[in-house]
């Protein structure tokens, strides 16, 4: 165990993780940022052509201007952005480093990785949503044909493409594709795209549809996956269709379980909304505060970057409170 002790670890180097990191710099705390993958890991494995909904503005972390050359900024931008924040705030992080346990003594909170041990007074968790795909539940999906992720349209060109879903990351892996020249079929649980759908991005899949470029069908679900083939259930009967890649875009929920491990309560209904203070964001674990988008639960709608910024300097200000109080 490391000797010298933490006033707070955050865990998760995501936007709101270097916010936080910025303001416990600008307050004087013995801080450190513990990321268990790259530097703003989620945003690294967005698709590469992503662009934000927001506004380049709206994602900005300590003042440092965010310039786009676009009106809505892309992924690659905003890598390079907060790659520039992390360096000129000279921030600590530690990356690739996962945690492992969190543990409360009586008078500090323990932090266990794969490399080592910190002991610090407070812990901040920005471990956002992207990390655990919902699943199909079907057979065949442990086949390697099977992508709850999605990178690169150019890798799926003159291929049978299957896009389950009909949110924003559903459309753009079947718009994308489809560019790239791959044979593109959409299955979609609901009756209708997404109203979520980009707006800009919203009329186009819509007319793709129509227009029998993009095959679509609506209130169907995936029943079975095999190497060669897939079978959907459609309102008219079971379909067996032609297949070499399945895109399962079903969304994806954050650790709830890593919270409860802490001892973090969270709400009886299916929100799972964890117990948090909204006015210091400090959880019913004395010490442990959160912030960003872990605070709605499997409500990953309601909390962005550009309405969670405010987490930061909230959660430093309670700390800082409570440091000069025990001082």
């Amino acid at each position: 165990m490391q000797s010298n002790l933490l006033d707070v670890v955050i865990i998760g180097g995501g936007p709101i993780g270097l916010a936080c990191g910025i303001e416990a710099k600008k307050a004087g705390l013995k801080y450190l940022i513990i990321e268990k993958g790259t530097l703003v890991n989620s945003l690294y494995h967005y698709p590469v052509n992503m662009t934000f909904f927001s506004t380049s503005e709206k994602l900005e972390a300590g003042g440092i201007p965010f310039v786009s050359n676009n009106p809505k900024p892309t992924r690659n931008e905003a890598l390079e952005y907060y790659r520039r924040v992390a360096v000129s705030g000279s921030l600590s992080v530690h990356l690739f480093e996962e945690v492992q346990t969190v543990k409360k003594t009586a008078d500090h909170l323990i932090v266990t990785t794969q490399k080592q041990t910190y002991l610090t007074s407070n812990i901040i968790i920005c471990t956002g949503f992207y990390d655990i795909p919902y699943l199909l539940n079907v057979p065949g999906e442990e086949l390697q044909k099977v992508k709850h992720y999605y990178n690169d349209p150019h890798f799926y060109a003159f291929q049978k493409v299957l896009v389950v879903g009909a949110a924003n990351s559903a459309v753009d892996a079947a718009l994308e594709t489809y560019r790239k020249g791959a044979d593109v079929t959409m299955v979609i649980r609901s009756e209708a795209i997404g109203d979520r759908v980009k707006y800009w991005v919203k009329p186009d899949v819509e007319n793709r549809i129509k227009e029998g470029a993009i095959k679509a069908y609506f209130n169907t679900s995936v029943v079975a996956i095999r190497p060669t083939e897939v079978d959907i259930q459609t309102p008219d009967g079971l379909l067996t269709i032609e297949n070499d890649w399945v895109l399962a875009m079903t969304g994806y929920q954050p650790n709830l379980s890593f919270l409860k491990s802490m001892g973090i309560e969270l709400s009886a209904d299916a929100v799972c909304k964890p117990t948090y203070n909204e006015i210091t964001q400090e959880t019913n674990v004395q010490g442990i505060y959160l912030a960003g988008v872990i605070c709605g639960g499997m409500n990953t709608h309601r909390l962005f970057i550009e309405n969670s910024r405010e987490h930061a300097e909230k959660i430093i200000v309670d700390i800082i409170g409570k440091k000069a109080f025990v001082k």
